[in-house]
């Protein structure tokens, strides 16, 4: 079972790691870090690279395609060679996933039209403007594709997978296995549960990036 996670320049980190550790856990499964070409590549911190171990052309027909998000999403919606790839990569996959804002790559190819999905609740919005229609869910299943919701939500779109594929047993043991039983120190994961100065906080970042400025 091929399972394919393309790369481009400021992915985020947990957004391929998440779906990494989770599905490379069930049986006969090959996970394959891909991008434009082999090599390492930026997260959107720039502090960390991931390799990728093969170029999108060698790998063009997987049974589970991931998308991850992250700042680079934005210029990868105009990428005609990711675009194409994950378009054509989506015709025989079983299952088309994304987490965070790889959605948009999704949407950008054509295949979230009318369908319901998420993605980082700060791009929501753009979410819509690719033809999808956004909601809050954690995570999506809108036939064989699935939409997760910001960077940690990955971790949960993987496990509902590996139910799907391996059955719930298989699914927790991976769950135990990975010790995902989450009790963060805060309540405010999500715009609805945080203090309004942190939801600020988080705008600005996001309004420093549209702007293509440091952060």
């Amino acid at each position: 079972m091929d399972i394919a996670i393309p790369l481009f320049d400021r992915f985020t980190a947990l957004d391929a790691i998440g779906p990494y550790e989770t599905l490379s856990r069930l049986p006969d499964a090959r996970v394959t870090f891909l991008a434009a070409e082999p090599g390492p590549v930026a997260t959107d911190n720039r502090m960390l690279k991931i390799v990728a171990e093969r170029a999108l052309d060698d790998l063009t027909e997987p049974d589970i395609l991931v998308v991850p998000g992250g700042i680079g999403t934005r210029a990868m919606m105009n990428d005609t060679q990711l675009i194409s790839w994950v378009r054509n990569a989506h015709r025989t996959t079983e299952w088309t996933c994304s987490v965070c804002t790889g959605s948009l790559v999704l949407g950008a190819a054509g295949l979230l039209d009318g369908l319901e999905a998420t993605t980082h609740w700060m791009a929501m919005d753009t979410l819509a403007s690719t033809g999808a229609r956004p909601t809050g869910r954690r995570v999506v299943e809108q036939g064989k594709i699935i939409t997760a919701a910001g960077v940690s939500s990955g971790i949960d779109m993987g496990l509902a997978l590996a139910a799907k594929i391996a059955g719930d047993t298989v699914a927790q043991a991976i769950q135990l296995g990975i010790e995902y039983d989450p009790q963060p120190p805060f309540d405010a994961g999500s715009p609805e549960k945080a203090p309004d100065e942190v939801v600020a906080m988080c705008r600005s970042v996001e309004a420093l990036i549209d702007a293509g400025q440091p952060v």
